[in-house]
């Protein structure tokens, strides 16, 4: 799961089918990959645009 995360949130254009038939294939369905996929994508848009914003910086 972590490293379906990592692709989608560091080259979001480069996951496939086969990294959601991965998921399946470790034991997830459908909707828990709808889920880690708009918790992972709110997260990053979250932060980007926070950082767009600077919050947190100095």
């Amino acid at each position: 799961m972590l490293e379906y995360v990592e692709k989608l949130t560091l080259e979001p254009v480069s996951v496939t089918r086969e990294d959601v038939e991965n998921l399946q294939s470790l034991g997830f369905n459908d909707t828990a990959i709808l889920q880690i996929n708009l918790i992972a994508s709110w997260f990053n848009y979250i932060n980007r645009v926070a950082d767009g914003l600077g919050v947190g910086r100095p």
